[in-house]
């Protein structure tokens, strides 16, 4: 099955909906279409030019993370591939669906709209990647789903032993990166923008609200106004690659 599309998912507690949307307008460039869902819970995040690849959705029970959503021509049909390499089905709204993976990440099936044009860097930075958060125990599992789901996408190791990146073909706009944890607990999602500079970006972030948690190798963790935890990652924002690597991997 093609994948037309992509788009990554900022999941927020429903209080913190409007936060989540200021924030994530702010530091992409954006602006916000109108509301859609029964409660208004769902919004796009409209880039200036090209097609959108962020959505914000309000979420009633939980932290909320991130999910991605895939875009295709047949969504029952990518339905009952992602079932057949190990999904679960969660919900089947006709037009979308709704999957759990082997290590109970969330994602979705949509159909394509014509998107085609991944929008520009923005303030040298771009939301590029979904990382999955997935315990050790699933790990090996998830890697060999998100494999078998995507093959036209390149799976290989990261740039450490926990990481494993998918990455798409060229056009689309988001990548996968699954990383194994360090413990076992339930698995989870977050958001990594690619930075021309971590250190001018972390100080935007911060400006606008945001809260450093800690440093990693080549990463920032920052919790946003709303809440969430995000990274900002030393890649390159044009390739996604690390600087030395062009445009290969995390």
């Amino acid at each position: 099955m093609t994948i037309r599309w992509t788009y990554a998912f900022v999941d927020r507690p429903a209080g913190s909906f409007g936060a989540a949307c200021d924030f994530w307008t702010a530091v992409t460039g954006t602006r916000l279409s109108g509301l859609r869902g029964d409660k208004g819970e769902f919004v796009t995040l409209l880039p200036e030019s090209g097609d959108a690849c962020v959505k914000v959705q309000g979420v009633d029970a939980g932290p909320g993370g991130a999910h991605l959503d895939f875009a295709v021509e047949d969504v029952a049909g990518f339905r009952e591939d992602a079932l057949r390499a190990g999904a679960e089905s969660v919900a089947d709204h006709g037009e979308w669906a709704v999957l759990r993976s082997p290590a109970g990440q969330l994602f979705c099936s949509v159909p394509w709209a014509g998107e085609a044009e991944r929008p520009p860097v923005v303030h040298g930075t771009r939301l590029d990647q979904v990382c999955l958060d997935t315990p050790p125990s699933r790990h090996d599992a998830e890697v060999a789903f998100w494999t078998a789901l995507l093959p036209a996408w390149e799976s290989r190791p990261g740039s450490l032993p926990e990481f494993h990146v998918l990455r798409p073909p060229a056009g689309l706009p988001v990548r996968i990166l699954i990383q194994r944890l360090g413990e076992e607990r339930p698995a989870s999602a977050h958001l990594d923008l690619a930075c021309a500079d971590i250190g001018a970006s972390l100080a935007a972030h911060e400006r606008l609200g945001a809260e450093l948690v800690r440093h990693g190798a080549h990463w920032s963790v920052l919790r946003d106004p709303a809440g969430g935890l995000y990274c900002l990652t030393g890649r390159d924002p044009h390739t996604g690659g690390l600087p030395a690597q062009g445009s290969t991997v995390e």
